[in-house]
């Protein structure tokens, strides 16, 4: 009987995974710190600079779990990871979760033993071109030198958006992607394509900023948000809640500067966000404060937006979709209640 239950667990968990992924919660405590996998280099969403000191969308959302999970948003541990090794390292068991690596979509979903927990940044894939082009728009564009990385599945869908501008185009290869911005940089090609917030971060690194002009067009939808194994539900649910209270946090007006005085608020709703009425952590098992920690050491979802990507920042990226929803936005939290 034993032996068919340890059995069943492990198919649960996944058959790839060991018995430890199912308690992922247990672990991080354990262990004493969260391990956070980003993506290398990208600025406004996980970047390093010269002391080692991790900034970004994508960090902050780890230190957001790391308060919620361990009570201190320090207690995390970044490994930067490129595309092709993320989802090894996360099946692996390297790291607890992966933020905001690569977008959501049905194959990424579908193929993977791994589960996208929310979407933490609405993005679409953009086109940035050369300057010299002297083009805003794809109205605008008639020919162009296309700069392509080997191995990029975002080049299909500029293929089709640019045929069905009627864009004379020629591709221009190259490695990877650094080689192809690179290639931009140095006017082998004109045109190249990827996350609008990637080509904005992209822009920026430039010599001379003012030669990239990024279209407002999208190509394709790219929700992003951070992903975890499958098979641990708990972890999953954690994870997808530590969104929702830095969105709730936003909505309800509480941030890291007020959060002492909203603390003694009347209202249900705040109440319960500081656990002060209804069930608090327990279904999560965690603190009954866990999201009141989140704010206070790290801030709501409009306080790491605008530091990271927004015009507090050197990004200076409107919010737009990313937006609550009440404000013409996509972001939408259940409530907690």
């Amino acid at each position: 009987m034993i032996k068919k239950i340890i059995v069943l667990t492990v198919i649960l968990c996944g058959y790839w995974a060991s018995l430890a992924f199912c308690y992922t919660r247990e672990e991080v405590q354990k262990r004493g710190f969260l391990l956070c996998g980003v993506s290398t280099g990208s600025p406004g969403f996980s970047s390093v600079d010269e002391q080692g000191r991790w900034t970004g969308l994508d960090v902050d959302f780890c230190r957001a779990l790391a308060a919620a999970v361990l009570g201190d948003a320090g207690k995390v541990e970044f490994l930067p990871l490129v595309e092709n090794e993320a989802y090894t390292a996360l099946l692996g068991g390297d790291i607890d979760i992966l933020s905001r690596h690569s977008s959501w979509d049905f194959t990424r979903d579908s193929a993977l033993a791994a589960d996208f927990a929310g979407i933490s940044y609405y993005d679409g894939q953009g086109i940035m071109v050369s300057r010299n082009l002297a083009a805003q728009d794809l109205d605008n564009l008639k020919k162009a030198k296309v700069c392509s990385a080997s191995g990029v599945s975002s080049e299909e869908d500029l293929i089709e958006y640019l045929n069905s501008g009627k864009v004379d185009y020629k591709i221009v290869s190259f490695e990877n992607l650094d080689y192809a911005v690179k290639g931009f940089e140095e006017g082998a090609c004109d045109l190249i394509s990827m996350q609008l917030s990637q080509l904005y971060g992209v822009r920026l690194g430039l010599t001379k900023p003012e030669t990239g002009v990024v279209f407002q067009d999208v190509i394709a939808k790219e929700p992003l948000g951070p992903v975890v194994r499958q098979g641990d539900d708990v972890w999953f649910d954690i994870v997808r809640w530590t969104l929702f209270a830095m969105l709730n946090g936003e909505e309800l007006g509480i941030t890291s500067q007020n959060i002492d005085e909203m603390k003694i608020s009347n209202r249900l709703d705040i109440k319960r966000f500081f656990g002060l009425e209804g069930s608090g952590g327990e279904g999560l098992g965690l603190r009954n404060d866990w999201a009141a920690q989140i704010v206070r050491q790290v801030g709501n979802y409009e306080e790491v937006f605008e530091r990271n990507l927004g015009m507090q920042s050197l990004m200076k990226i409107e919010r737009g979709m990313n937006r609550l929803w009440n404000r013409g936005g996509l972001h939408y939290a259940p409530p907690l209640r």
